[in-house]
């Protein structure tokens, strides 16, 4: 049996021999990263330094698009080193440590996105008691336990992991993946197998029940409500439903080609659906809450036109 010290990095097979074409690749990655960033963080700054965006929705909202620039910056750095690089090798540390931003940041998006669904369900359904129910202490508790128990969490996972033996160290992926990292283990993996079903079941059903409880309430109210309050509800929701089945998809996408055989798959489809989750969604939230949320896509203009002047 080979010990797992024996390899000291990980060698990423997905990279194909690109030639100069490594370059231009090199230069949209970049150009996509700063775009990202950039939308990001103007919301982020506009929804912190605007004093009448201070409410629970934009709070939250705030929190969702940190955990973006947290997710990019966990691939897209990697990626820009890798592309630019001759041999596509990481280091084992780096490897665990891809491996926990991106899956801490799943986490921590579905989370989110949980606490945003309850956030509409008590504006639209118990307007008059919501900013009771929703102090600034409660935003700030359920802030702190959407990243504490994101990041704690998968902790047990990467424990698991790293005391796996190992046969080998190529994976074939753009970046470091847990499920791949397991597949290369010659040592018994049925615990790992285990927690990682139990966990799977956490990460659906800890968001779920509370996603479809507050849609359940809202849906309800919307069929009996008045025309304002059907008004109010698609304004509202439309952003958070789009953002939660963009990113749904993009990790059901990742499972299923993880877990099943997809060589007859176009390589290139493959791999833009291997980093479909991160991107596309980093992208879309900003624009998304930037266009639909009047209160936003306001105080964005009024900040780029002062700027200009």
């Amino acid at each position: 049996m080979v010990n797992s010290s024996q390899f000291p990095y990980f060698v990423l097979a997905a990279y194909l021999d690109m030639g100069y074409l490594k370059y231009f690749y090199f230069v949209i990655i970049l150009l996509l990263y700063i775009v990202i960033v950039v939308a990001n963080a103007l919301l982020i700054l506009t929804i912190c330094m605007k004093s009448s965006l201070h409410e629970p929705m934009y709070v939250f909202l705030c929190s969702l698009l940190v955990n973006e620039l947290y997710g990019s910056a966990g691939l897209f750095p990697f990626l820009l080193l890798q592309i630019t690089s001759d041999t596509h090798t990481v280091s084992r540390s780096m490897c665990f440590l891809q491996i926990y931003c991106l899956h801490t940041y799943v986490y921590c998006e579905f989370c989110n996105l949980a606490v945003m669904s309850y956030d509409r369900y008590l504006a639209i359904c118990c307007p008059l008691h919501y900013k009771a129910r929703l102090t600034s202490n409660k935003v700030a508790l359920l802030i702190a336990f959407i990243w504490l128990y994101s990041f704690i969490r998968f902790l047990i996972t990467l424990g698991l992991n790293l005391s796996l033996t190992l046969c080998g160290n190529i994976i074939d992926l753009l970046y470091c993946q847990n499920y791949y990292v397991v597949k290369l283990a010659c040592s018994d993996t049925t615990v790992n197998n285990i927690y990682g079903l139990f966990a799977t079941f956490l990460t659906i059903m800890v968001p779920l029940i509370p996603i479809l409880f507050s849609y359940s309430k809202i849906l309800r109210v919307c069929l009996v409500g008045s025309k304002e309050t059907r008004q109010k509800a698609v304004s509202t929701c439309t952003p958070h439903l789009a953002s939660l089945i963009n990113f749904s998809f993009g990790c059901f996408f990742e499972i299923f080609q993880s877990r099943f055989n997809t060589s007859s798959v176009p390589r290139i489809l493959r791999i833009v659906v291997s980093l479909y989750f991160v991107i596309i969604q980093s992208l879309f939230n900003p624009i998304i809450y930037g266009l639909r949320l009047s209160k936003i896509r306001q105080m964005c203009k009024g900040q780029i036109c002062c700027k200009k002047s």
